[in-house]
């Protein structure tokens, strides 16, 4: 039977798109299915959202030719500070200090703007033959047969393939659909996120500096600016995000600190619910999940948007691998490489994330002192810490093809 396209990728975000790129370079056809039209997607104002990109990150789209283009409006990260804290003592610094000259390969990433990813990643997408992005275009069912994969669009059409990948998010239609089950559970916190501007130059440095009612990240972006990723319980977030900005900044600030100098909002507030949730399965009959689909994460190290690249990567290489071996790509057994490779990879970090929220986020005097303690111990041996430092760059493990080098 002719099938449309080898992939049928449903979700136009980030992880869909990065997937069929690397689908292509294997000889792989896609056609990316995205519920969003295309000029929301290419809009260029900055919305407030950023990522930071571990290097690993960075080597998947450079092997995907995005990273020239990237490149410009990238900050690299040179150091990161992780410090225990109270409101008020954001200035005072206990815990650890990570530099990038620790490793061989350079900085251990860069945070780049969604702005950007999003744009080069449409472009290409245009540019690659391979390649048929869908805009304005839902997913109303899915059909799994012995010999490939269907879908019924919202105006009644259908589309074939031979594997059906979902990489739409946490309340993923493409997972629910195929009966697999989630677990997870909220963490009664909220994330705020805005862009700031600041007087003095970050230096390439990122903070994690942990508080109490929550962790917030200061993440440097080009030039005197920083994305502020900021967890409040529930509902003192929400009375936060609904003052003015004026007001927002003055209860920003005692948790932020000086060591900045002024800082003014630069774009857009956002809040976003915090919680964890798992895939019971990341493969199906002829279907695979990746990012959040599969996955979602506290923000606590960062590690969302790699982690659904890492899985991009590692579905691109077993898919690769098999269609040289003249498998067929979408076989129970090549699937099944696919989860083993990130089944426990992401179980293992969801589970260090959720750990390092709860074992932060409050004030007991005991579990401080603990804490404290082991991040000194860490801060005194290069070993340990070179090694944190390989993990949060992504350099740990057995890495997939387009992030090997």
């Amino acid at each position: 039977m002719t099938q449309d396209s080898d992939l049928l990728i449903i979700g136009g975000g980030l992880n869909g798109p990065a997937l069929a790129l690397a689908a292509a370079e294997a000889g792989l056809r896609s056609i990316v299915i995205d519920a969003l039209p295309a000029d929301r997607r290419a809009e260029p104002d900055f919305d407030g959202r950023a990522y930071a990109l571990a290097l690993a990150s960075v080597r998947l789209l450079a092997n995907l030719g995005l990273w020239d283009r990237l490149a410009p409006d990238a900050q690299p990260m040179t150091g990161i500070r992780v410090s225990d804290g109270r409101v008020g003592e954001a200035e005072v610094f206990l815990g650890l200090d990570f530099s990038s000259a620790e490793i061989e390969e350079g900085p251990m990433g860069h945070m780049v703007e969604d702005r950007y990813l999003r744009r080069a990643l449409l472009d290409a997408m245009e540019a690659a033959p391979q390649v048929t992005h869908r805009p304005a275009a839902r997913v109303t069912a899915q059909t799994v047969t012995a010999s490939g994969v269907s879908v019924t669009l919202e105006d009644g059409s259908t589309l074939t393939g031979r594997l059906l990948v979902g990489a739409d998010g946490r309340q993923s239609g493409t997972a629910a659909r195929a009966g697999i089950r989630r677990t997870g559970w909220s963490y009664g916190q909220t994330a705020l996120v805005c862009p700031i501007a600041h007087e003095k130059p970050h230096e390439g440095t990122a903070h994690q500096l942990f508080l109490p009612p929550g962790p917030l990240a200061i993440l440097p972006l080009t030039g005197n600016r920083s994305s502020i990723v900021w967890s409040e319980r529930d509902a003192q977030a929400q009375a936060i995000n609904a003052l003015p900005d004026a007001e927002y900044l003055e209860v920003l600030r005692p948790r932020f600190g000086d060591f900045l100098g002024q800082i003014t909002l630069a774009g857009p507030r956002y809040t976003y619910p915090l919680g964890l949730t798992l895939a019971n399965a990341f493969v199906a009959d002829r279907l695979a999940l990746v990012g959040d689909a599969a996955h979602g994460m506290h923000p606590i190290a960062g590690q969302g948007l790699n982690a659904g690249l890492r899985d991009v990567a590692a579905l691109a290489h077993v898919l690769s691998h098999a269609q040289r071996r003249g498998e067929d790509v979408a076989s129970a057994a090549v699937l099944a490489r696919y989860q083993q490779w990130r089944r426990f990879d992401t179980a293992t970090l969801a589970t260090a994330t959720d750990l390092f929220n709860r074992l932060f986020s409050n004030d007991n005097p005991l579990l401080r002192l603990g804490r404290d303690l082991g991040m000194s111990l860490v801060q005194r041996l290069p070993d340990l810490r070179r090694g944190f430092l390989r993990e949060a760059a992504g350099l740990t493990g057995d890495l997939p093809d387009l992030m090997a080098r």
